[in-house]
């Protein structure tokens, strides 16, 4: 539809419908109207011949047609009547109030509509529009039987022309007078709808609109002032809490978003400065490792101080682990995806792994459960394998009474694409659920010599591959880490790298 507004559709719609009805019934009463002056032309006709036929009854009876035409003639003096005769079965005029026609054939519509056995009709006249013939047949009774015989039964058909021009030009005013009162009203009608919707519909409306377009600007000050509680005002005191609770929203989310940026700032300035300082500490961390190195050296395996040289090394080498994962964290390396085959480098990494005594009192039973058809994925496998060996490692250390290490790999198709999952899974203390959405933030840590960079590295690893990762932890049972990385697809002509 060309028109836009609802407003004009309401209004164009309701007036049209508004028109349509109301020019039904005005036809409908029209039609009715002119039937019943129909009607009332047809009642005065047939008095009309009544009353002929009474009058000119006693003089026929006593064959004075003189009298007979003299009534003729004074009764079509009214301009209704434009002739009244009489004539014969045979279609002769007898009498008639226009005397040139006697002795002649009655006019052919009048005398079909006696040869049709017809009352009326109504005809057209050049001169005179539209006639109403009504005719009735004078039968032969006893009192005529002296003059006319007992043979015929018709003795003569008495007929009246009457003139429609009266009855058609009061037609004519009645529908100009339906015409202008169906106009009248629907124009009356229309206005007033037209009023009542720009009023209490459209302006609302529009009112709405320019706030809302305020709104969209930016603007949550604006509300809409509507004192009824029709269905715009209900319309109105949602639109205002609506804003409102924008408003509140907007407020909050400020407050968050200046807090977050607050924070990132600060984690920003930390990290400059965490580099920096790591890049000064690596170089004296070298020199003093490969010191104590050599003075270890110099002492046989049974002395004592040997051990303790040993002991000052790892230190050493566990503040030079520190130091790699803030540079690492500060500025991480660029990965060199290749296709790499996923459960060759979760062997490589456990087997690793099962170098590193992280349990002090108890047995680790590792079990690997890894699918043999999945495709390989397209990733760095170095930083890959960080992953994985940062995770494994901690599932170790979280068991520290011993436990069950799971790793598992599947293949996962969901709308056309294929994802390789990889899940590692401990049975120790688990993660309680107030810490847990903060184990990949930044320096966050529950270890007493952690960094708290390990998890947040491993979260940077896996999203530079195109893959996410994922924990869940039930408090004292558990926690299982997943890994979903994209599958590669045949159609690369990729062989999987054994790593």
């Amino acid at each position: 539809m060309i028109i836009k507004s609802l407003t004009s559709k309401v209004i164009i719609i309701s007036i049209a419908l508004l028109a349509f009805g109301i020019s039904v019934f005005a036809l409908l009463n029209l039609s009715r109207e002119r039937a019943q002056l129909i009607t009332s032309a047809r009642e005065s006709s047939e008095l009309l011949l009544q009353t002929i036929e009474r009058s000119i009854y006693n003089s026929m009876r006593i064959g004075n047609t003189e009298e007979t035409q003299s009534i003729l003639e004074m009764v079509a003096q009214s301009k209704k009547l434009l002739s009244v005769r009489i004539f014969h079965p045979h279609g002769v005029v007898l009498k008639s109030s226009l005397p040139g026609e006697i002795g002649k054939p009655v006019d052919f519509e009048d005398y079909q509509l006696y040869l049709n056995n017809r009352n009326e009709g109504i005809t057209y006249a050049d001169q005179h529009g539209e006639v109403l013939r009504m005719i009735k047949p004078i039968y032969n009774t006893a009192q005529c039987h002296t003059c006319h015989g007992h043979k015929t039964k018709v003795i003569g058909v008495l007929d009246v022309n009457y003139s429609l021009a009266e009855t058609k030009k009061r037609m004519f005013e009645v529908t100009k007078l339906f015409a202008f009162s169906t106009i009248a009203t629907i124009a009356f009608l229309s206005l007033s709808i037209a009023f009542v919707m720009f009023r209490l519909v459209r302006s609302p409306l529009n009112r709405m609109i320019e706030k809302m377009a305020e709104v969209e600007e930016g603007d949550l000050t604006v509300r809409i002032a509507h004192p009824t509680k029709d269905e715009v005002g209900r319309l109105t005191n949602s639109f205002n809490s609506m804003i409102e609770r924008l408003e509140t929203a907007k407020k909050e989310l400020d407050i968050y978003h200046f807090n977050q940026m607050e924070r990132a700032d600060r984690l920003a300035s930390i990290g400059e400065m965490a580099a920096g300082i790591a890049h000064e500490i690596k170089n004296p961390l070298t020199g003093i490792a490969s010191a104590i190195t050599i003075i270890s050296d110099d002492f046989n395996s049974s002395d004592p101080r040997k051990e303790i040289l040993g002991e000052v090394l790892e230190q050493v080498k566990r503040l030079d682990k520190t130091v790699n994962d803030l540079l690492f964290f500060g500025r991480p390396t660029e990965p060199e995806p290749v296709c790499t085959d996923l459960n060759a480098v979760l062997r490589k990494t456990l087997l690793f792994a099962s170098q590193h005594r992280g349990s002090k009192g108890g047995l680790i039973e590792k079990v690997l459960d890894l699918q043999g058809d999945i495709p390989p994925v397209y990733v760095d496998p170095k930083q890959i394998q960080q992953v994985f060996l940062n995770l494994i490692l901690n599932a170790i250390q979280a068991m520290q009474n011993g436990g069950v290490l799971t790793i598992k790999t599947a293949l996962i198709q969901e709308s056309g694409s294929g994802w390789v999952i990889a899940s590692i899974s401990d049975t120790g203390q688990g993660i309680p659920d107030q810490i847990l959405g903060k184990i990949f933030t930044p320096f966050f840590t529950t270890k007493a010599q952690g960094t708290g960079l390990g998890l947040a590295i491993c979260h940077k690893l896996v999203a530079q591959q195109g893959g996410t990762i994922r924990v869940e932890s039930d408090d004292g049972k558990g926690t299982v880490f997943t890994i979903e990385l994209p599958a590669t697809s045949t159609d690369d002509h990729c062989d999987p790298l054994l790593t």
